[in-house]
């Protein structure tokens, strides 16, 4: 590449049953070398863009090689000349924030990038709660989908695109979108509520680069280079390279998973020809079986945890007053996939468990007087039914129905689990090819990671992984001290009424440890999990603690306290352990009731059990009469210690972590 640049006079400024479909497609592997003498850009580089401020900018495309291309903006023109291999760069000194400018780009054609701002770029990456829209979260902020009508706040979605073969040179797709309320449904909620709060304190505009993938693994997301510190991962991946061997598992994978919905389809007697259809309205379920919705079958029936096709059945009663208005029906989460009807009429269908099933219908399908609701439930594999503690309910005209209770139930057929699939875009190094490598260029202000529940079940290995990757990212991006903030795991699963092992928590202190690398920050999410989703709702919190973290990492801010606090060191007499903690802000609290737990202290035989724990100015004294002597010590170690109750008294909480008597310090 040949970078003859210079600067000239002044020129006026003139985007389970989801995840297997992706694993077999992968997407459009598409590359961007030019195919004439025209001038192309990569799709990042294009109308809204949000150029970062106050750093050197690397403004990049391709066209014929040799050809001279110049770049055109803020009043300025700069030159290139694309090298052998057809790609041309133009460095752009230091940007103020502002906008919107114009750039003009010609070699033998001429291409117009309009409507572009400068100021801060944040990469937002990991794995679906980072994903996760604000559709998904709208009834809860509706006041802020709304009123969002913010033309300074943009979001650049990269599509999913996996890759072996190496990096990519461009994204598949994707365009930057401003903030209104229309649009602000397919932003990341958290990226969005971090977006908001920045944008507001900095006066600055800020674009969100969304670059996540659901259940993806922290691996997915390492080079090549930083894949060679993990050597099972590295030859895991390796294999893919093979395209042929991939096209194979597809066509293998994908033709049984087809004949096991065909042979469903077939055998399922809610559905057989010549037969009423259960999903009838009129059809006579009088011999059917009842079980308490919501709950699983495998709990409450005889038919124990069978996989397949069970049909539920509900009648109703619907007042007047409800009829002839538009209507919302709300089952929960349902695991696996349904189809769900009212008096015969489809009203909604969802494809795997996550989604909260939210089915609006217009007027028309509800009758005064006995309404029927029937769902169609495939339970994939494992327990299926209705998922406990969330909303089951039917809406309309200001009325509500209340559907838990007793459900009438029949098996329509039973199968085996579904075969497994190869979810490629979860093997090592192939997410940051197609999706990380493309944007590699493109200047940002800082990166924010949400991932860590897939590699819950490995995190002896996360520490090493998530130091890799930020290391790994900051050396490809050339930016050595790149701000890197994440947040930790929430809490979720069933609360435990004794101490026991957790890769949550073992997960979240390799998050806690990670913090050891520099420019690092980490919001802490002990209290705003759910224990029964995966995914919880309360994305603002999210979005304002990661704020916090980058008003401290990535601006400066000497005065903020970022975080709730975090373990520093230990001391033992006798029985008590001394805690102290950084970050304590104004001091140590105990929030509610003040009394302190999910502290837990072990001897030599490494036998956790619950302890007394008190503060005392800005430490935490802990004890247990079991133990004479502790060795360690355990805070909120557990998938969901639900109830944790240390802060600092600027209201952020305090982070799992393990300690030990022969290491003082974390």
């Amino acid at each position: 590449m040949n970078n003859n640049l210079n600067s000239t006079a002044p020129v006026r400024n003139v985007r389970t049953a989801r995840f297997f479909l992706l694993a077999i497609t992968g997407g459009l592997l598409l590359s961007a070398q030019p195919s004439a003498a025209d001038v192309r850009l990569p799709r990042l580089v294009s109308d809204g863009m949000v150029l970062q401020r106050d750093t050197n900018l690397g403004i990049w495309g391709w066209a014929a090689p040799g050809e001279k291309v110049t770049l055109t903006f803020n009043g300025k023109t700069y030159h290139a000349t694309t090298g052998t291999d057809g790609k041309w760069r133009v460095s752009l000194p230091a940007q103020k924030a502002g906008g919107p400018f114009q750039m003009e780009i010609a070699g033998t054609n001429r291409l117009t990038v309009k409507d572009v701002l400068v100021g801060d770029v944040w990469l937002c990456s990991g794995q679906s709660n980072m994903e996760t829209p604000m559709s998904r979260v709208r009834d809860k902020y509706p006041q802020e989908v709304a009123q969002a009508n913010n033309p300074r706040i943009r979001q650049f979605n990269v599509p999913l695109t996996y890759a072996f073969s190496g990096p990519k040179s461009d994204v598949t797709g994707g365009s930057w979108v401003a903030a209104d309320p229309q649009s602000i449904l397919q932003f990341s909620a958290v990226a969005y509520f971090f977006a908001k709060e920045i944008s507001a304190k900095y006066q600055v505009p800020v674009g969100i680069i969304k670059d996540a993938v659901g259940g993806s693994p922290a691996e997915a997301w390492l080079s090549a280079d930083a894949l060679k510190q993990f050597p099972a991962y590295e030859q895991q991946g390796a294999k893919y390279k093979d395209s042929t061997l991939v096209a194979g598992i597809k066509q293998r994978e994908g033709a049984a998973v087809a004949e096991w919905y065909k042979r469903l389809h077939q055998t399922d007697l809610g559905e057989a020809p010549g037969q009423p259809k259960w999903s009838a309205a009129d059809y006579n379920a009088s011999g059917w079986a009842t079980m308490n919705v919501p709950g699983y079958w495998a709990n409450q029936t005889p038919l124990g945890p069978v996989n397949g096709v069970l049909w539920f059945r509900k009648e109703i009663d619907v007042p007047a007053a409800m009829v002839g208005q538009p209507a919302r029906l709300e089952l929960g989460t349902l695991v696996d996939a349904d189809s769900t009807y009212i008096n015969g009429q489809l009203v909604g269908t969802t494809g795997y468990q996550y989604p909260p099933r939210k089915y609006d219908f217009k007027p028309g399908v509800l009758k005064a007087g006995k309404n029927v609701i029937v769902v169609r439930l495939i339970s994939n594999g494992g327990r299926g039914g209705f998922t406990m503690d969330k909303t089951y309910q039917l809406t309309a005209g200001g009325q509500t129905i209340d559907l838990r209770g007793p459900w009438q139930y029949k098996l329509g057929a039973t199968m085996q689990p579904t075969p497994g699939t190869t979810t490629f875009q979860y093997q090592p190094g192939g997410l940051y090819n197609g999706m990380i490598a493309p944007v590699i260029p493109y200047a940002v202000k800082g990166v924010l990671w949400y991932q860590g529940e897939s590699n819950a079940g490995h995190p002896e290995d996360y520490q090493a992984l998530l130091t890799s990757l930020i290391n790994d990212w900051r050396k490809q991006m050339q930016k050595p001290a790149l701000p890197f903030i994440y947040a930790q795991l929430p809490n979720f699963m069933a609360v435990k009424k004794e101490p026991s092992e957790s890769g949550w928590a073992a997960l979240r202190d390799a998050q806690r440890r990670t913090l050891a690398v520099p420019n690092t920050g980490m919001a802490v999410l002990l209290d705003v999990g759910e224990w029964n989703d995966i995914h919880p709702l309360d994305k603002q919190t999210v979005g304002h603690r990661l704020a916090l973290a980058a008003e401290k990492v990535a601006y400066a801010e000497k005065n903020v306290v970022a975080s709730g606090p975090l373990y520093q060191s230990l001391q033992v007499n006798g029985n008590k352990v001394t805690l102290t903690f950084s970050s304590a802000g104004s001091g140590l609290v105990a929030k509610g009731d003040g009394e302190l737990k999910y502290f837990a202290v072990a001897g030599a035989d490494k036998k956790y059990v619950w302890a007394n724990a008190k503060i005392e100015g800005n430490k935490v004294v802990v004890w247990s009469d079991q133990v004479a002597n502790p060795v360690s010590v355990r805070y909120a170690w557990a998938d969901n210690p639900e109830g944790t109750k240390l802060y600092n008294k600027e209201g952020l909480p305090a982070s799992t972590f393990q300690a030990e008597v022969s290491a003082p310090k974390s």
